[in-house]
């Protein structure tokens, strides 16, 4: 048998199509990027600088407000604080979720107790569900015959 090509033909696109023609839908234009122009960069160039100098100059006029260490010292203590709030506060929900659980494994088991002592008094058996058999055994194959 000889080999014929492919089994399956699949889809080419405008721009992949195997005998070259109309390889892109619409000409690719090569104009070059306009040269941004000198004063353009000038300008951005001194406002970069003006903004990171003034920038700098308001960091450097925050220890002589405010003292650094102590503000730092604020923050990392107020932190822990919170941390330790926010822990407490998880504990406690979870001690009163588990009071709760508790409590409805309890009403559950109350509730089990007195179905039981009713079926009891009543003399109802304790049995699992089980399908009633018809009375016929079912007939026994065996293998290897």
């Amino acid at each position: 048998m000889a080999d014929d090509g492919p089994v399956i033909a699949l889809p080419t696109t405008d721009l992949a199509r195997p005998d070259g023609a109309g390889s892109r839908s619409r000409p690719r234009s090569r104009r070059r990027r306009r040269a941004i122009a000198r004063w353009h960069q000038l300008a951005v160039g001194l406002g970069l600088t003006a903004a990171g100098g003034s920038l700098l100059a308001a960091l450097m006029a925050i220890p002589q407000r405010f003292d650094g260490l102590l503000l730092v010292s604020k923050a990392i203590a107020d932190l822990i604080g919170g941390l330790s709030r926010l822990g407490l506060g998880l504990m406690q929900l979870g001690g009163v979720l588990a009071v709760a659980l508790l409590a409805v494994f309890a009403l559950l088991l109350l509730c089990g107790g007195l179905v039981r002592i009713v079926r009891a008094i009543l003399g109802q058996p304790f049995s699992r569900a089980i399908a009633p058999t018809t009375g016929r055994p079912a007939a026994r194959t065996t293998r290897g015959r």
